[in-house]
């Protein structure tokens, strides 16, 4: 980690992102810190789970700063906030409620800036903006995953900093990219443009690389981060966006939230969107990897599986086109549906 941090530093990276659930990493930042990492040098970033009462918060802020080796935080995100319930913790403004607890750590400059991660719906998403409580926000998003860029302008209006979480990985695993993807993006690389596709966006602040080691960094540096898509880029752009128009109009996976809810909670837009990522681009393994999660990380990625739909049609009398959605839930399970996952850190 030292040698890593060290790398990130020198080509100008400047914010460290972990969390109270991240195994021993506040210990591992800690002891970086304590072996001659500045921590002037770094905007440091750690998180907490949406649970607890004011006390709970008080020690639980505590013991990260003491296991990562400094007296404040520039920034504490609430970790997950992934549902209703979720958002309700956040809104609880009694004098013993857990918010209360942020609160007063604010004030005694344990913290300097309050925001929350979440990957729920994009409605629990814009409800949580619009709660006001927060001065930035984590979520998913790429050109990969566009579902989310109402919260991004929402946060824009409210002039609120944007994280944008693992576009490398959850974003496409854009580093391990299939030949037609990589096709489509030369010169490019298929990570050199999901990274460039974000930073030319001037409403997001940042967004993480998740470097485990130095020579990771190497393609990070040289990355432009100016606020515009060069010619280049947008040759990219247009040959991605032209690929995409291949899909038929009853298989454009945005629509299919209009066939929410599902009876069985199948997660039909999500399944959709892997089953065109694969047709379009190519994106099969990346499609299984993120089919796999399903019914394995809870209200981390949820939703269940294409082989729980029970073909009852509800799904198909909200769509216009009247595609056959259980015959196509059915082919993502069978080609996607060989392993499943779960996620690295349980919560």
């Amino acid at each position: 980690m030292f040698s890593t941090l060290e790398k990130a530093i020198a080509v100008g990276i400047n914010h460290v992102e972990t969390a109270r659930s991240y195994g021993n990493s506040e210990s591992y930042l800690g002891q970086a810190f304590q072996g001659g990492i500045k921590r002037e040098d770094l905007h440091l970033t750690t998180k907490l789970l949406p649970k607890g009462n004011a006390k709970d918060i008080d020690q639980w802020i505590d013991e990260s700063l003491e296991r990562l080796n400094t007296n404040y935080l520039d920034m504490l995100a609430i970790h997950g906030v992934n549902t209703w319930e979720h958002l309700e913790w956040v809104l609880d403004d009694s004098a013993a409620a857990g918010m209360a607890g942020i609160d007063q750590a604010i004030a005694d400059g344990r913290i300097n800036h309050l925001g929350f991660s979440s990957h729920g719906s994009l409605e629990l998403l814009l409800e949580v903006i619009n709660s006001d409580r927060f001065e930035f926000v984590n979520l998913h998003y790429g050109y990969f995953l566009q579902r989310n860029e109402p919260a991004i302008a929402l946060a824009d209006e409210k002039d609120m900093g944007v994280f944008i979480i693992s576009p490398a990985d959850k974003g496409g695993q854009l580093y391990a990219p299939p030949p037609k993807l990589m096709e489509l993006c030369h010169p490019l690389t298929p990570l050199e443009w999901g990274y460039r596709f974000l930073l030319a966006d001037p409403r997001i602040t940042t967004l993480s690389v998740g470097s485990s080691k130095p020579s990771e960094l190497a393609m990070v540096a040289n990355i432009d981060d100016g606020k515009s898509l060069n010619f280049q880029e947008r040759k990219v752009l247009d040959a991605l966006d032209q690929e995409a128009l291949k899909i038929s109009p009853s298989e454009q996976y945005v629509q299919y939230y209009d066939c929410l809810p599902c009876p069985e909670d199948v997660a039909i837009p999500e399944i959709l969107r892997l089953k065109n990522l694969a047709d379009t681009y190519g994106m099969e393994d990346y499609a299984k990897y993120r089919y796999g999660m399903l019914e394995n990380a809870g209200h981390w990625f949820p939703g269940r599986r294409g082989d729980r739909c029970n073909s009852c049609g509800n799904c198909v009398s909200k769509f216009p086109e009247k595609a056959d959605i259980p015959s196509m839930l059915r082919d993502a399970h069978s080609r996607f549906g060989e392993t499943f996952g779960r996620r690295l850190w349980d919560d």
